[in-house]
């Protein structure tokens, strides 16, 4: 646990610093995947098969965020207005 919530401290520090919108985005979809792991550790902690279901949602939605979003960046979206 410990090691996976270092991870996604390095992770959000990328999320901030990153020079690119790539380089955030690619930040944003390793937080989802860091936090669906954490889930998972924590159920198996606690002996709770109900975070594994919100695990499972978590990983369902970023995933579709990530289509989404390349989706968008495929049609020429930048973020920027110019």
């Amino acid at each position: 646990m410990l090691i996976l919530v270092l991870a996604l401290v390095l992770t959000f520090v990328r999320l901030v610093v990153g020079p690119s919108l790539a380089d955030r985005v690619v930040a944003l979809e390793l937080i989802a995947l860091i936090a669906v792991g954490i889930m998972i550790v924590y159920a198996i902690q606690v002996e709770r098969a109900a975070f594994l279901d919100v695990a499972l949602v978590l990983a369902l939605t970023a995933f579709m965020a990530a289509v989404g979003f390349a989706r968008f960046l495929e049609r020429g979206g930048s973020g920027h207005n110019e």
